[in-house]
């Protein structure tokens, strides 16, 4: 053999082997990051399942909450008529003793006195649940209280654009108006 084609075959081996390694570490090299890829890709799938399971239990428990919340509003609103009624029924009974009384009775000063202490009696029911009445005499006019459903001249000029009359009475439930003081206005 020719000295040169031995150097040539050596060098030929080398870059064979060179070329081996350089393949061998390329491919080593495009599976890190694949491997990295796919590890990343695990840790976002297990990162999404994770935030889906917290959604999931979220929502469920929205759900529970306002389902609950609506339950109780049910029951306040039921519970709370029945305070109401359960304080005017001591009204009730004195109308209905009142009643039995005005049959037999001769003095008529003393059912009319009767009936004035049931009436302030019912007064004081009602204001013990929120409800009060309307102030409107020699009070100017306001739209958000008052209903005018008159209108007449004023007997004096400070009297123009004030309330004269009420016909109705408005109330109040905890600074609510439930109804409007009908009233005559003067002019």
């Amino acid at each position: 053999m020719d000295p040169k084609e031995k150097t040539t075959k050596e060098e030929v081996e080398v870059k064979v082997e060179s070329a081996e390694e350089t393949a061998e570490t390329e491919a080593t090299d495009t599976l890190i990051p694949e491997e990295e890829a796919r590890k990343e890709l695990e840790e976002a799938q297990a990162t999404i399942e994770e935030q889906k399971d917290k959604y999931l239990r979220l929502s469920a428990e929205f759900d529970n909450y306002r389902k609950r919340t609506m339950k109780e509003k049910a029951e306040l609103i039921l519970s709370g008529g029945e305070k109401a009624i359960g304080s005017i029924l001591p009204v009730v009974d004195d109308l209905e003793r009142a009643m039995k009384t005005m049959e037999t009775a001769e003095d008529v000063e003393a059912v009319k006195q009767g009936v004035e202490l049931i009436y302030n009696k019912f007064i004081a029911t009602l204001a013990q649940n929120g409800v009060k009445p309307i102030d409107t005499m020699d009070q100017p006019l306001n739209t958000d209280y008052h209903e005018a459903i008159a209108v007449i001249p004023a007997p004096t000029e400070e009297q123009k654009g004030k309330i004269l009359d009420c016909v109705q009475t408005g109330y109040t439930l905890n600074d609510k108006v439930i109804r409007h003081a009908k009233v005559v206005v003067g002019e």
